[in-house]
């Protein structure tokens, strides 16, 4: 089942039968690399089983703490050897490896010994080695041999010490810093890719200082760069000085921007496109200053080289939002773009001239534009609708041939987010356009007659039903409409019975037509069809004219909702029958209820042991303060966990209710964060009643009422149960909130005495088992599994059934088990066939656990997953199995 885990070249069978490493086991590699014990080194033969353990080591394959141990100091040996080829190997070899503190000091001396060496291949690789696997205390003993390479006549020497200081500088900033002035003295190496370095380096020792980072760019810009790469950084580092000048149009910022028109004029493609970019992305940026930037964009747009003609439409394209002026003068170059082979540069280039272009250009565009649409993606597409769009509200005398065309795409093959793009565009030209209405609404009728979306056919009916009877002669919709109720599912269906009694409503002359179509939708197969055309017959008289007394329903039902459901809603609950009838008028329209997060008003505080001042707590510390407070709960122990809050209602009901789980050693408390969200009422003994009938290993042992629960003032109430000790039970809660309600005189803000027991019904709640698990990294995966105890080490394989790709099975298992995912391992490539995650973690009573998932497809959708756990506790390995095995 599991086979295809972890072999890389599966994701294209055409190239697995080419692949050297197809097939190869650890075990038998581990038996090849007692080669490196030979008396007599075979070069070719040990760099051949390097390459192997490499392959296996960026597989995810994972070595025993033995197993690499015993590598490591065979690999030592192979230092023997004269031969560079597999000197170099060896030293990738280390790095992999990475040997922990006490193997360190094996290999030490070799490295030290290589990096004062006459061979430079040597020195440059040891020193990268060192700097790799070294700690701050060996770091002062190599100090000075580092400094020296920093400004080592070899160049390779000399990148290689200062790659080294950039990755150092996360680590051991102090003692990098002590090496600016070699820094800079290699600035002004001759060497390129030393003076990159050097300044890359420089700079990130300086950023945190403003005025030093200033000094530099004003002395670097005095012409002293010759490096193509670093003159690039030169130019980001000058556009960022400019961007945090407090006044751009102060004369000591005039210098850089001649530096950066300067840098226009350099021999080198990559600097002049630096440096144009940068112009054009300044703050402020006038057309004056814009000129010579777009003109050596527009030089590129011709040139041979497809990144080059890519990077100059892409930053003329950004242009053309702000200055499409600007850009107009590269109209004629774009255009010979649009049949680029490159569909990317063809679909800038398009949308450029969508945005820059003038009135007399839109029919030439038009046709250019027909025929390339058909060689791209959809996501390509959207762009250039998006760009028709706009072009039409700029000229909106050309609405109808930009009309025709999305008509016309509207009709071809296409998938959903495509099709939405373009009924959403020719909504929004209707809208703005009056002369666009009727040729649109009719290019929207012909589409729902194929129309494959039931979402964008409902929504196309929703609008005709709006616009439609506005028209001239809104009786040429009404076959369209119709049609759609013969034709459709269900749910089309009842959005044309809607859309028909709109019709009849709003035009005289339409409704006894209207009125017959409605009675034979009375024989529908679907209910909602058939009271829908029910309750339209009933508001329409006999004779299809709207009954006289239906003036305030004709409104409701065919007129502009203007008020919010949730306030109509209430007020119907409110309303209790008399003879006087529910008067829509009445319901206000102000939403009184707000997102949960903000339902708390400034400036009020509230009182009580239930409330804590601050609102809510929100982190474990803070949590575990107010826990020991309550006395019925001060006994339970460590806090080791608490849970974000989950959401028991609607966002916009009467009462809000979350609720967060606290998890204990033995215990679990849930705390319910309650809002009153009606001003007339007072809450009163506020309790949530659970039912743990579907969690038989708790038992409920305390609860902690709230006394008083006023409008908008949050507060909180608890309830505890008592579980197996260091067990991750599981289970499922039922809760019901229990209260006295008592009514509140606006005027005067007063409850009244007596008052009424209620209940609300809440959401059900779960505990899982990812609730037992504390998210905590580690910085250095593969150090921290080796270090653990390989006793404790479970494996096993579990087929996970099919899934929508492999990203969804990776974040199924991460979201069951509650783990932090380490290195990036969480994204899965796109079109990965095998993928290896890596997590980490603090189980319950603060055991550590480290988690290897490697997953692989077996078949078309099926995933495989191979597991490996590893903890400082047995037990603990064995549980995370269970969790998955059940899960």
């Amino acid at each position: 089942m599991a086979q295809p885990l972890v072999k890389k070249d599966d994701d294209r069978d055409d190239e697995a039968d080419y692949s050297p490493f197809l097939g190869i086991e650890k075990g038998a590699v581990l038996q090849e690399a007692r080669v490196f014990n030979d008396p007599q080194l075979d070069p070719r033969r040990c760099s051949q089983v390097i390459t192997k353990l490499l392959y296996l080591l960026n597989q995810g394959e994972t070595f025993t703490k033995v197993e690499a141990t015993e590598v490591f100091f065979a690999v030592t040996k192979l230092f023997q050897s004269k031969d560079i080829g597999l000197r170099r190997m060896v030293y990738v070899m280390i790095k992999e490896l990475s040997p922990s503190a006490d193997e360190v000091i094996i290999v030490t001396s070799s490295l030290m010994k290589d990096m004062t060496s006459k061979t430079d291949m040597y020195r440059a690789n040891a020193i990268r080695v060192l700097c790799r696997i070294t700690d701050g205390t060996l770091l002062t003993q190599i100090e000075r041999y580092l400094k020296q390479a920093i400004v080592d006549k070899n160049p390779v020497v000399a990148s290689a010490a200062l790659v080294s200081g950039i990755h150092l500088l996360q680590t051991n900033p102090e003692i990098v810093k002590r090496w600016s002035n070699e820094v800079q003295e290699a600035v002004q190496s001759r060497a390129a890719l030393v003076q990159f370095h050097a300044l890359a380096l420089l700079h990130q020792i300086r950023q945190n200082d403003r005025l030093a980072v200033n000094k530099l760019v004003s002395s670097l810009t005095k012409g002293s760069v010759r490096s193509p790469l670093a003159q690039c950084l030169l130019i980001r580092y000058t556009s960022q000085v400019i961007r945090e000048s407090a006044n751009n149009n102060q004369a000591g910022d005039r210098p850089f921007y001649d530096f950066l028109e300067g840098c226009l004029r350099h021999k080198a493609e990559m600097v002049i496109f630096e440096a144009a970019r940068a112009i054009t992305e300044l703050n402020g940026v006038t057309s004056r200053e814009l000129t010579p930037a777009i003109t050596v964009l527009q030089l590129f747009l011709s040139s041979s080289k497809p990144v080059l003609r890519f990077a100059a439409v892409r930053t003329l394209n950004k242009v053309a939002m702000t200055h499409p002026m600007a850009v107009t003068n590269c109209n004629i170059d774009m255009e010979s773009l649009i049949s680029d082979q490159n569909r990317s540069i063809a679909t800038l280039a398009i949308t450029t001239l969508l945005k820059t272009g003038n009135e007399s250009s839109v029919d030439r565009l038009m046709k250019q534009i027909t025929n390339f649409m058909s060689d791209i993606a959809d996501e390509f597409k959207i762009v250039v609708v998006e760009a028709i769009r706009s072009l039409c509200l700029k000229f909106p005398l050309k609405h109808r041939s930009l009309m025709n065309f999305l008509s016309n795409i509207l009709r071809e093959e296409g998938g959903f987010e495509y099709k939405k793009a373009i009924v959403d565009s020719i909504v929004i030209l209707i809208r703005d356009i009056p002369e666009a209405k009727e040729s649109g609404l009719l290019h929207l009728c012909e589409f729902i007659e194929d129309c494959e979306f039931t979402y964008l056919s409902t929504q196309i009916l929703h609008f005709l039903g709006i616009e439609g009877p506005k028209t001239s002669d809104p009786s040429k919709y009404i076959r369209y409409i119709y049609n759609r109720v013969h034709l459709e599912n269900a749910t089309v269906r009842a959005g044309a019975v809607s859309t028909l009694a709109k019709f009849g409503a709003m035009v005289d002359t339409l409704k006894p037509r209207v009125f017959v179509l409605l009675r034979r939708c009375l024989f529908d197969n679907d209910d909602e069809v058939r009271d829908r055309a029910t309750l339209y017959l009933n508001t329409l008289g006999g004779d299809g004219a709207v009954v006289e007394t239906g003036e305030d329903v004709k409104e409701f039902l065919f007129g502009s909702l203007d008020i919010p459901l949730v306030n109509l809603e209430n007020s119907l609950k409110n309303y209790e029958p008399s003879e006087e009838s529910f008067d829509i008028n009445s319901v206000p329209k102000e939403v009184k209820t707000q997102p949960l997060a903000e339902k708390k008003a400034p400036g009020k505080k509230p009182t009580g042991l239930g409330a804590p001042p601050a609102g809510p707590p929100s982190t474990v510390d803070a949590y575990e303060k107010l826990l020991s407070s309550i006395p019925e709960f001060a006994n339970f122990g460590k806090l080791f966990k608490s849970s974000a809050p989950v959401e028991l209602t609607e966002a916009e009901t009467e009462y809000a209710v979350n609720v967060v789980k606290h998890i204990f050693d033995g215990h679990v408390v849930f705390q319910y964060n309650c809002t009153n969200t009606i001003p007339e009422q007072l809450l009163e003994n506020v309790t949530v009643i659970v039912d743990a009938s579907e969690a038989e290993e708790f038992a409920e042992v305390a609860s902690k009422p709230l006394r008083s629960l006023p409008y908008d003032s949050p507060g909180q109430t608890f309830v505890a149960f008592e579980k197996p000790e260091g067990v991750p039970a599981v289970g499922k809660f039922s809760n019901m909130l229990r209260f006295i309600v008592k009514e509140v005189d606006p005027s005067t803000g007063e409850a009244e005495d007596d008052g009424v027991e209620d209940e609300y019904q809440l959401e059900e709640l779960e505990v899982v088992a990812a609730d037992y698990m504390l998210k905590v990294g580690v910085s250095n995966f593969r150090n921290a599994w080796e270090t653990m105890d390989a006793d404790c080490e479970r494996v096993d394989e579990y087929g996970l059934g099919p899934r929508e790709s492999l990203a969804e099975a990776v974040n199924a298992v991460i979201n069951l088990l509650g783990m932090q995912p380490c290195e990036g391992t969480e994204v899965v490539p796109n079109n990965s066939r095998s993928h290896t995650c890596l997590l980490s973690g603090v189980y319950i009573g603060n055991v550590k656990v480290l988690v290897r998932l490697q997953f692989g497809l077996d078949g078309p959708k099926d995933v495989a997953m191979k597991l490996a756990v590893r903890s400082e506790d047995e037990a603990v390995s064995d549980a995370i199995h269970e969790i998955v095995a059940s899960g």
